[in-house]
Order: structure tokens, then C-alpha cells, then sequence
């Protein structure tokens, strides 16, 4: 019998893991200005080890997916939580860049194994129908509360400490997490109809239906918009804002430098999203999926065009972190709801993570790119108007979608 109560011991165990995996994840743009000064490595060096991270991810989702889906969820997150930790543990020993992307891409897949591919499938099928849209939010929005203590935790240990020794203290907490996994016990659980069919048979009906092409190509620019910001904003706040003025509001508070504004804006990022997140899971129960990310892609798309076309000053940081956290990982939930309620959840994980390996190609390209820009002009702005432009386009594309469940679809069709 399925669980109907909201906080199960299984969600309560995803958000502990995810919240840990992706404290270590979204750290990562704070070690941009450290590495890169040490060895005196372009910008476009370590940016391609990020970028190699989020492109690895995305490949090994749909890989970790059918892990979970064909032999146990547990499995594929202990195995993705030992390749993060060997990843960390490795790069700490980097002192090229072909080494440090080499082992970022250990990382990317370790990342696929304990983030959200993996997990919101055993959240998924673990939540009653009533509650499911909640819980995936709530499991979205521990990833969020992960990014808030991620970075100020990277920047207060680099305080007393070299980054290498950083990263190994990170591959312990990626391996401690693993601790909550007795937690995530959850039965199969699909329609008479879904147990009858393959993954294979699955699959095939997916790539025929346009809506899952569309679900794909939607996903691109929420990658590409999130990645960039977590890999260079604190570096673009650091070298492009406004001075903080001494007796001011953020002076107050200990933010006396560019740096740590640059921190504190991942963190009010991760915030806000907290908010955004819960606040999409409890409105995807109640009105059209495909209509709020629609909304959630325009509204990126006039906040990132604002931000970049004004003053960039220590407010304007401030509360772009603020709207832009709050649209941030909306989308998680949203799609990884649409995909489970058209397609089923007996091989969510695995059909889920190919969408998600479009959020990881978006990814890529942000923080390759970000880094590529920057190095040959100096400058951000190219590579912010790019993201303005993709994020318009996700919110088009997501219009057509049939956002019925595809065997309904397919038996009005006589299919």
C-alpha cells in the first residue's frame, strides 16, 4: 500500500541527499578566481571542467535512470555517490586543466547518480497521486537549500584553508550522505498496463510523441541560464559591480567585498528558489503544467534582459538574485511532474533523465561559453543575451504540448 501521508521517510531521505549533493555542486563557481589564479589558467580552463561536469551529468542521467529503473534506485545512488566523492578527491590533485576537466567529468556523473534524475523518480513513485506534485517541489526545493549553504560554506573554508583540502572535505559529505539510503525503500509501483510494457516500448512511444520533443528541447535553456549563473556570477559580481558603499545596508551585514556579494548571491538565489519551488509544486497540482513553465521561461527571460541592460550595482544584484531565485528550479518539478503524468512512472527515472540530458547540453554551453566570451572580450554580456534568447524560446515551445497521459492520447487515436 502506498504511503499518502506527505513527509515519508523516503522524501525525507531524497531531500537530505539532494540537498548535500548540490551544496557541493553549486559551489563550485567560488574555486573559479582560486584555481585559475594559482596556476594562472584562462578563465576558459577551469569554466571547461565545469562545463565538462554539467555535459557529463546530462549524459549520465538517462544512464543512472535505467540503474535505477531496471535493478534497484539505491544502487545507482550509492554508485553515483562513490564516482562524485573519487571525482572531488581527484581534482583536489589537479594541477593541469586537462586533469581538472578529466576528473570534472567523474564529478558530472556522480552528480547524475545522487541529484535529481534518480531521485525524484523514488520520490515520485513513493507520493500518493494527491500528494506527488508536492513532494517532487519539496525534494527540488532541498537542492535549492543545498545551494544556500553551498557557496558561503566554499568561501568560509577557503578562508582558512587551500581549495584542494575543500574538495576532499566535500567528497566527505558526498559519501556521508549516503548514510540516509536505508531510508529510501520504496515499492514498483505502475499500472497493469505500464508492467506489461518494455523500457524499450516505452521509449519508442516517447520519440514519436511531439510533446516529448518538445519537453526536451523546452528543458535546453534552464540549463544553460542556471549553469552559467552558478559557474561565473560570483566572478562577473566580483570584477563588474558597483562599489558597496561603507554604512550601507549589505556593508552592515558583513558583505564588505565584491567577493562575498558574489557568494551571498548564490545563496539568495538558492532562497528564493526554496519559495518559487514550493509555490510551483502546490500550483502544478492545480493548474496546467505546461502553461506555468511557459510563465516561468518568460519571466526568466524579462528579468535576465533588465538586469543586463541597467546599472549592475550591489542592489541590483541583490534583488536579481532574489527574482531570478524565485523562477530558479521551478521548472524541476513541473517537468518531471509533466513527464510522469503523460508517460507514467514505471520508467520515469529513466525517461526523465534523457529530458534532463537537454538541461545538462544548456548547461554545457552556458559555463563553456561563459568562460569563452569572457576570455576573448572581456566581457559577460554576449553570452547574458544568448540566455535571454533561449529562455523566450523555451517559453514558446512548451505551448504546444498535450498535457494528457500519452495512452489516452494514443487510444482517441485508435493507436
Amino acid at each position: 500500500m502506498k504511503q499518502t501521508a506527505l513527509f515519508t521517510p523516503v522524501l525525507i531521505a531524497g531531500c537530505i541527499i539532494v540537498m548535500l549533493s548540490f551544496a557541493v555542486r553549486a559551489s563550485f563557481g567560488v574555486f573559479q578566481i582560486p584555481v585559475a589564479e594559482e596556476f594562472g589558467w584562462l578563465r576558459t580552463e577551469f569554466s571547461m571542467a565545469i562545463a565538462l561536469q554539467n555535459l557529463f551529468w546530462g549524459i549520465g542521467q538517462p544512464i543512472f535512470g535505467a540503474i535505477a529503473d531496471k535493478m534497484t534506485d539505491r544502487k545507482a545512488i550509492v554508485l553515483g555517490g562513490l564516482v562524485y566523492a573519487l571525482g572531488l578527491v581527484l581534482s583536489s590533485t589537479a594541477v593541469t586543466p586537462g586533469a581538472m576537466q578529466l576528473y570534472g567529468i567523474l564529478v558530472g556523473f556522480g552528480i547524475a547518480g545522487t541529484g535529481f534524475g534518480v531521485i525524484l523518480a523514488v520520490v515520485g513513485r513513493a507520493a500518493s497521486d494527491d500528494n506527488r506534485s508536492m513532494s517532487l517541489a519539496i525534494a527540488t526545493a532541498a537542492g535549492s537549500a543545498g545551494q544556500v549553504i553551498g557557496a558561503p560554506l566554499a568561501e568560509y573554508l577557503l578562508s582558512f584553508m587551500v581549495w584542494q583540502n575543500v574538495f576532499i572535505a566535500f567528497a566527505a559529505i558526498v559519501i556521508g550522505s549516503l548514510i540516509f539510503l536505508p531510508m529510501m525503500k520504496t515499492e514498483r509501483v505502475a499500472s497493469k498496463a505500464e508492467l506489461e510494457e518494455s523500457i524499450g516500448q516505452v521509449l519508442m512511444k516517447a520519440f514519436k510523441d511531439p510533446s516529448y520533443s518538445l519537453i526536451f528541447l523546452g528543458f535546453f535553456s534552464c540549463g544553460y541560464q542556471l549553469a552559467f549563473i552558478t559557474a561565473h556570477f560570483p566572478a562577473f559580481v566580483t570584477e563588474l559591480c558597483g562599489p558597496i558603499m561603507p554604512g550601507g545596508a549589505l556593508h552592515s551585514i558583513g558583505i564588505t567585498t565584491t567577493s562575498r556579494l558574489g557568494a551571498l548571491a548564490i545563496s539568495l538565489i538558492g532562497i528564493a528558489n526554496i519559495i518559487g519551488t514550493l509555490t510551483a509544486g502546490y500550483l502544478g497540482k492545480r493548474y496546467s503544467k505546461k502553461y506555468l513553465l511557459a510563465g516561468i521561461y518568460l519571466g526568466r527571460t524579462v528579468i535576465a534582459a533588465l538586469f543586463i541592460a541597467l546599472p549592475i550595482t550591489p542592489m541590483s544584484v541583490v534583488i536579481f538574485s532574489f527574482a531570478m531565485g524565485s523562477l530558479w528550479l521551478a521548472t524541476v518539478p513541473l517537468t518531471s511532474g509533466l513527464v510522469a503524468h503523460i508517460y507514467g512512472l514505471r520508467y520515469m527515472g529513466t525517461l526523465y533523465g534523457i529530458v534532463f540530458f537537454s538541461h545538462q547540453l544548456g548547461s554545457f554551453l552556458g559555463v563553456w561559453l561563459g568562460g569563452k566570451m569572457y576570455d576573448i572580450y572581456g566581457t559577460y554580456t554576449a553570452v547574458w543575451w544568448v540566455g535571454v534568447g533561449v529562455g523566450l524560446f523555451s517559453a514558446i515551445v512548451h505551448l504546444p504540448i498535450k498535457e494528457r497521459p500519452l495512452h489516452v492520447v494514443l487510444a482517441k487515436a485508435g493507436v
